[in-house]
């Protein structure tokens, strides 16, 4: 017959799985709190000197100033983002790696099928950083000055004119396909890597025209190599009324660009929050704003929910622009 255990016993069994439990959660906690002990890295979705660098090094800089630990990027252009997602997403959820997420983290899932992964499930929302506008951008020598001139030229040549973009899937080329849409004309899409690329293109008339971040293009419109023909936001934009929006030529035309910090899924909530507290900071800065708004974006900062939203909506619209304009990328 078996023997029943002693209360003695018992209370010695529960008291070692007691101690078991808060030497783990000690230690997890511990870890928390030493957050970060080592460099972190930041992928970034398009090569150096585009856009999303130009972001990501601004946050990375008063990251490292805030935490005391280099924050640093890792440039990981290509494939639409899918490499940088990727990599992302494999990475352990320890705080270590994140992602500068861009709009085409919202398009992928309706431009690329058999993405290997779920874009959903296998990120974690941290904040929404900014958002704004694209613009549309012609070399200096164009005879191109308005929306409704390149509408015009388009439809008498239909698949003639062309325009760039930093790379494919992103802000600047699905701009340029609901433009395409809208509009009802046919323009072919040169994708080049990254932002740089493409404004060398565009100013030096291997294309017609670009639809561009305006952190690329603004530098080059003030330069006089570029002359600005419009911007994709509902409205003109803040600081750059002189130039309309595409919406006063194709009414209720909008394509915003976007940034985002995203991890790892499972990222514990106290690093998720540690994190967005820092992030939301950083944005509402008065030199930070200042700089988001010079650049084209809207600082925002948003909760980790708030972005969970964001992503959803961005996810919606484009699968149903792919689904209605027969857009894929494979």
């Amino acid at each position: 017959m078996p023997q029943r255990s002693s209360p003695q016993r018992r209370y010695a069994a529960c008291a070692a799985l007691f101690a078991l439990a808060c030497a783990g959660l000690v230690c997890a906690t511990g870890h928390a709190a030493n957050y970060p002990a080592k460099p972190v890295r930041i992928i970034v979705p398009q090569p150096a000197g585009g856009n999303s660098d130009i972001v990501a090094r601004a946050y990375a800089q008063r990251l490292t100033d805030r935490f005391g630990v280099q924050f640093v990027i890792d440039n990981r252009g290509g494939g639409g983002g899918v490499i940088a997602t990727e990599l992302t997403v494999h990475a352990p959820p320890d705080g270590y790696t994140l992602l500068l997420g861009v709009t085409s983290i919202g398009t992928n899932p309706a431009l690329i099928a058999n993405l290997p992964f779920d874009t959903r499930r296998d990120l974690a929302p941290i904040s929404l950083l900014s958002t704004g506008p694209n613009i549309v951008v012609v070399g200096a020598g164009s005879a191109l000055r308005t929306v409704g001139e390149i509408i015009a030229a388009a439809r008498a040549q239909p698949g003639k004119l062309n325009y760039s973009s930093s790379g494919i899937a992103n802000s600047t080329h699905m701009s340029g396909e609901l433009f395409k849409y809208m509009a009802k004309v046919d323009i072919l899409h040169v994708p080049y890597k990254g932002a740089p690329a493409s404004m060398v293109a565009v100013s030096g008339g291997e294309v017609d025209m670009a639809f561009s971040g305006m952190s690329g293009a603004l530098p080059l419109i003030r330069g006089g190599k570029l002359r600005a023909i419009a911007v994709t936001s509902a409205k003109r934009w803040p600081t750059l009324t002189e130039v309309p929006a595409i919406a006063e030529g194709v009414p209720g035309y909008e394509s915003t660009n976007w940034y985002a910090m995203f991890a790892p899924a499972r990222l514990p909530p106290r690093l998720v929050n540690l994190l967005h507290g820092q992030l939301a900071a950083i944005t509402q800065d008065p030199e930070m704003r200042s700089r988001s708004l010079a650049d084209g974006q809207e600082p925002l900062g948003t909760t980790p929910k708030e972005l969970e939203q964001h992503l959803a909506r961005e996810i919606a619209k484009w699968i149903t622009l792919a689904k209605v304009a027969s857009l894929s990328i494979n």
